[in-house]
């Protein structure tokens, strides 16, 4: 097989509390992704989350299930979303192949059998960033590129969070069963995002962050809003956010980060926002 996972139990905010640097990292960070060759799926047992990767250098990589789905292929009872962060590549699909640039994105619904990661040069591969959740009917495999998200232009450069939100896999974009992803990109000189914090109890969240430069790093900022911890990320890293806890980040510079999720609803804005002097 070319394909690796491990999976994550869910752990409550009261257990949290107690854990230490080496607890928090070990549960909530994904450090193991982009590996050349490789599929590497991470699977959360918070709304059965997947977020993974695929680099394919020396052949295809072709997708497969894996254990915990109990499933005859990947997608038979789930959806998927693709964010290639790397050089030029293409997803096929059930025969038919669909090109992904630096930042396009493309949404698979469930039922696919046939889902093969290619890249157009072994020596600048795709990296392809992967998330995944249950889905409860078939809806149309769609790409979506950087160009065509709907981007939300939030914050201010005086508060240093100023910011586009670039919503690619969302429902007034495509139509998904409960996946949702997109990409922000904060402004140079800005370092906050998701700033004022917020929870959002009917869903859950990965970040994945990217655009790092090199010798920079970014503090992500989870827990609950009155009992905060925190993880410094690097490139190419992701951490999972639980529906009780923050996820909100500050960086040495700025950066990119991928957000996907998934839970009880489709609404983006729902959520309830912590007063940033309630923070503790």
């Amino acid at each position: 097989m070319m394909t690796k996972y491990s999976s994550r139990y869910a752990s409550s905010p009261q257990a949290v509390k107690k854990y230490d640097t080496k607890e928090l990292r070990e549960e909530f960070l994904i450090d193991d992704l982009m590996q050349e060759n490789e599929i590497v799926l991470t699977y959360s047992h918070y709304d059965r989350y997947i977020a993974g990767s695929a680099v394919p250098v020396a052949a295809d990589l072709v997708l497969e299930t894996i254990d915990p789905l109990k499933s005859a292929y990947f997608l038979e009872r789930r959806e998927m979303g693709i964010i290639n962060v790397g050089g030029n590549g293409s997803v096929v699909v059930e025969g038919e192949t669909y090109e992904l640039g630096f930042k396009d994105a493309l949404y698979i619904g469930s039922g696919n059998k046939e889902v093969i990661f290619k890249s157009a040069d072994a020596k600048n591969p795709a990296k392809f960033y992967i998330n995944s959740a249950p889905a409860h009917t078939t809806y149309p495999t769609v790409k979506v590129s950087l160009a065509e998200a709907n981007k939300l232009h939030l914050g201010t450069m005086e508060t240093a969070n100023h910011r586009t939100v670039n919503q690619m896999i969302i429902g007034s974009v495509v139509t998904t069963c409960q996946l949702q992803m997109g990409m922000t990109e904060l402004n140079p000189g800005s370092v906050w995002n998701t700033m004022p914090a917020h929870v959002h109890d009917r869903r859950m969240e990965v970040y994945f962050y990217l655009d790092i430069p090199e010798n920079q790093a970014v503090c992500h900022f989870m827990g609950e809003p009155q009992e905060t911890r925190h993880i410094w990320m690097n490139n190419h890293q992701a951490v999972i956010s639980p529906p009780w806890s923050i996820h909100s980040g500050s960086g040495t510079s700025n950066y990119t980060f991928i957000w996907g999720m998934a839970g009880e609803n489709l609404d983006y804005g729902d959520m309830d926002v912590c007063k940033i002097t309630d923070l503790r």
